[in-house]
């Protein structure tokens, strides 16, 4: 029964589909603290996860709890304060409590030299969500965000837009930078100079998109489109636009980025980059999951420009 459970191979598929069968009739659940006393596994994972927007959170937890049933594996999901002087110690204290068999890190955590270096120290497994350095020390999943970015900001400049502002990421998450890349890579395959006057800084929440697009729309000249690097700042930046009494997409189009559940409950619905945040967790569950001698692989998942009602043609004066 136990090679069935583990799904070792060599198992025959007549033996393995009667057990399987007695599981399910007899409701078996395996036990999790008999299965780490019989080997080295504690069979828990960790996710590591800081992010203002509960969406981004919510789908993480997800994805990775769907790959775990599967294992049997149980998902501890630890929040962490990325400005937390006890950080490294609140990471070795949970790997020393839990045993836990390995830990999945999301930005901007997954960056941290300090932490990166902690867990290889240790010899604690662990796979990065979406990281912008030292890439070939880890797994990782991620999407091509300086290529999502472009394709957003080609799409405004295709309804005519020629003044768009863009407000970025913190600068401690390396998708920040990569975005501001691709938003300046699109404007000069048009011939369009970047103008840092058009670019304004958040935190990937929604005050910090509502006081970023202020500042934009405040300007002598303001864009006629703003593309936020989150959801979550850009209904910021709907709500500055609906408070200075501007029509959306009439007057000025709003884009995000993520497509979270916020996409479609804000008025009006945004235009936005799909992150299919569900899936790049269950793909780092996965990573995490596989027989630890598997080669270091990174894993990209696709995303998608999805056009709503937020976005439209620039108004002609």
């Amino acid at each position: 029964m136990s090679r069935v459970l583990n799904k070792e191979r060599y198992v025959g598929e007549e033996t393995r589909a009667k057990v399987e069968a007695a599981v399910a009739a007899l409701n078996f659940r395996p036990n999790a603290a008999a299965r780490s006393l019989a080997g080295k596994r504690s069979f828990q994972i960790a996710l590591i996860c800081d992010n203002p927007s509960p969406y981004y959170v919510y789908e993480m937890q997800s994805g990775i709890r769907d790959r775990c049933v599967a294992d049997g594996v149980r998902m501890i999901a630890q929040p962490y304060d990325r400005n937390s002087t006890t950080l490294l110690d609140d990471i070795e204290n949970l790997v020393d409590a839990t045993h836990v068999d390995g830990l999945i890190l999301t930005p901007p955590v997954s960056d941290y030299p300090q932490v990166l270096d902690l867990l290889q120290r240790r010899g604690v497994r662990f796979v990065r969500v979406s990281p912008g350095t030292a890439l070939e020390i880890a797994p990782s999943t991620f999407i091509d965000n300086a290529a999502a970015a472009a394709t957003m900001t080609a799409h405004l400049l295709s309804l005519g837009h020629r003044r768009i502002g863009f407000i970025a990421g913190h600068p401690s998450y390396a998708t920040s930078g990569q975005r501001l890349q691709g938003y300046a890579s699109a404007l000069g395959q048009q011939g369009i100079a970047f103008d840092p006057a058009l670019v304004r800084e958040g935190s990937y929440d929604f005050a910090s998109g509502a006081a970023a697009a202020e500042a934009l729309l405040a300007l002598p000249q303001p864009p006629t489109a703003v593309f936020a690097s989150s959801d979550d700042m850009a209904a910021g930046a709907l709500t500055a636009a609906h408070r200075r009494g501007l029509s959306v997409p009439g007057q000025l189009s709003v884009a995000g980025f993520d497509d979270t559940a916020l996409a479609g409950f804000v008025w009006p619905p945004l235009t936005t980059i799909r992150q299919p945040t569900r899936k790049m967790a269950y793909q780092a569950a996965d990573l995490l999951l596989a027989p630890a001698h598997a080669a270091i692989e990174r894993r990209e998942v696709a995303y998608e420009l999805i056009v709503r009602e937020s976005t439209g043609s620039v108004t002609k004066a």
